[in-house]
């Protein structure tokens, strides 16, 4: 399937031949609420009503501001979630921040995208 970019035109997203919907941000994009917002509802109108393991690229990003971080917190078609960063550092800063928001299913982050893959491609959650 092509990408589908995302309202804004600061992402696009993409259902894989493997069911993985990929999100993959601008490079140099600083994330406002409303980015992410138009990512949520692109991300739903390709699943359609089902749900699937959703794969988010955000290595290339340059920020993320308060408010978008507060907008992760919404149930989207995600059955669980993948973050992609590029670094170490990406990961510590991810984890820490999602530490303290309640998230809407299983979330973790990855510098490695096969190890990402592997674990959205598992047996689904009970």
């Amino acid at each position: 399937m092509q990408p589908n970019t995302v309202d804004g035109g600061q992402g696009t997203v993409e259902l894989s031949d493997e069911g993985v919907l990929r999100l993959v941000w601008k490079p140099g994009t600083v994330l406002e609420a409303a980015d992410v917002h138009a990512a949520i509802a692109k991300v739903n109108e390709l699943a359609d009503g089902a749900e699937y393991p959703m794969l988010i690229d955000m290595s290339d990003t340059q920020a993320v501001t308060r408010q978008a971080k507060d907008v992760f917190s919404l149930k989207c078609a995600a059955s669980r979630i993948a973050l992609l960063g590029s670094s170490p550092v990406n990961r510590v800063i991810a984890n820490f921040a999602m530490t303290r928001r309640t998230l809407p299913c299983p979330t973790r982050v990855f510098t490695s995208c096969d190890e990402a893959m592997h674990w959205l491609l598992q047996a689904p959650l009970p």
